[in-house]
Parts: structure tokens; C-alpha cells; sequence
């Protein structure tokens, strides 16, 4: 195992806060690890370039500064629409791929032992018109955190998405039920319990609401769950 992919049951579940926070608890470890977004829409364009926030997100949370070409190997794909990926490059007429994306990550792996990758979207959004996001998953073959929001609805989308996950023999190292609201209730309560129970999980890690997710890696209890599904993470590779 060379690293792990954070991918999550939708746009907007807190993906990236997992991702920033796992980077920050392997270099903490002592890991050497570099985060990975292949693909991002919606860029804002930067003293002429277009922006990954995700990246960045994930770079802050970590220290990190890297290079404009080590960002290029970090995050290959870039798009100013804020859209599915595959609906991206055909706008601009240039598409992700699973090759490509390898191909820098192979490159990256230079520089570290170690990559977290963020996926875009869903398990099966497309990146082109033949790949799919699972499709860069299982050519990876890495362990998998899903990552779900914990409010009303997330045992349907959980679900499913574990299915298609198991189904192509990738192993999932946890699913982070993320609580976007702040409200508690016994929906919110009950849901990481039912995922668990039909999923056959073992390991189910919960995020408090968060007020300012920018402050996520100063937070202790984030940190501290962070800290230990990285160490799950290594001990079952």
C-alpha cells in the first residue's frame, strides 16, 4: 500500500476536511506523505492560473508550500466550471484520465512514500466518457475512506455507495460520518449506528459540527480521530 483514497458519498460532505486532517496526522506520525486532488472544478484563476482550493485546503492544513510543478504532479486536471469532471473536459475539450493521473502520481512518489488522495464528487462520478472515478479507485488499489454527512438521507447514499466499493474488491478503511448541522437529533444519532450495522463495518469514525471547518487540524477531537484511523490505516497495510 502506497496510500489511501478519501472519496466520499457526494459533493460537499466534508471530503476535504478528512483529507487535510489524515495528510496532517501521517507527516505528525512521522509519515512521509504528500496529498493528491487529480481532478477539481470550479478553480478559481490566480494571478493568471487556475487555483485548486481542495489542494490548498490540505497543503495549509499540512505546512506545506510546495512548487507550482509539484502542485501540477498534485492536481493534473484543473477546470474553471463548477461541474462533474466529465462535463468539464468536454467544455474545454480536455479530459482526465486514469493514465495520466498515474502517471503523476508515479512521479510524485519521488518525492514521498506516501500520497492521501481526494477524490471529486462521488464514488462513480465520470471523468470521461468511458472512465469513472471508481475506475482511478481500483486501478489504485488503495484502502478507501468514505466519507457522509450524518443528517437525514445518509444511510441510503451510505449504502450504496459501500456496495459499489465492495463489489470491486476495494477495501474500505472506515466511513467518517461527517455531522454538516449542527442540530442533534435521534436521526443523527442513529445514523452512523445503522450504517455500521448493515454495512458490516467495523470501523466508523464521527465528526462533530463544526462551526469553522478552517480551524479543523487546530481541533483536538478532529485531530484525535484523525490520528487514529491514520494508525488503523497503517497497521492493517
Amino acid at each position: 500500500m502506497r496510500g489511501v483514497f478519501v472519496t466520499g458519498t457526494g459533493t460537499g460532505v466534508g471530503k476535504t476536511l478528512v483529507a487535510a486532517g489524515l495528510l496532517k496526522a501521517f507527516r505528525d506520525g512521522g509519515v512521509s506523505a504528500l496529498p493528491v486532488k487529480p481532478v477539481q472544478t470550479g478553480c478559481p484563476s490566480i494571478a493568471g492560473r487556475l487555483s485548486a482550493p481542495d489542494l490548498e485546503f490540505s497543503l495549509n492544513a499540512a505546512g506545506l508550500a510546495p512548487d507550482e510543478s509539484l502542485k501540477d504532479l498534485m492536481c493534473p486536471f484543473r477546470y474553471s466550471p463548477a461541474c462533474s469532471p466529465h462535463l468539464a473536459g468536454r467544455i474545454t475539450g480536455i479530459y482526465p484520465d486514469v493514465g495520466t493521473v498515474i502517471g503523476k502520481m508515479d512521479q510524485l512518489f519521488e518525492k514521498c512514500d506516501f500520497l492521501v488522495a481526494e477524490g471529486a464528487g462521488g464514488v462513480l462520478v465520470p471523468l470521461n466518457d468511458s472512465e469513472k472515478m471508481l475506475d482511478l479507485m481500483i486501478e489504485l488499489g488503495w484502502p478507501v475512506v468514505l466519507v457522509a454527512r450524518g443528517d437525514l438521507g445518509t444511510i441510503n447514499h451510505s449504502l450504496l455507495s459501500l456496495a459499489v466499493l465492495k463489489n470491486a474488491g476495494l477495501r474500505i478503511a472506515a466511513v467518517v460520518v461527517n455531522h454538516l448541522i449542527e442540530e442533534t437529533s435521534i436521526v443523527t444519532i442513529d445514523n452512523p449506528r445503522a450504517i455500521a450495522q448493515y454495512a458490516e463495518l467495523a470501523q466508523i469514525v464521527e465528526i462533530p459540527h463544526m462551526r469553522n471547518p478552517q480551524e479543523s487540524v487546530g481541533n483536538p477531537s478532529f485531530m484525535e480521530s484523525m490520528s487514529g484511523l491514520s494508525r488503523n490505516i497503517m497497521e492493517q497495510s
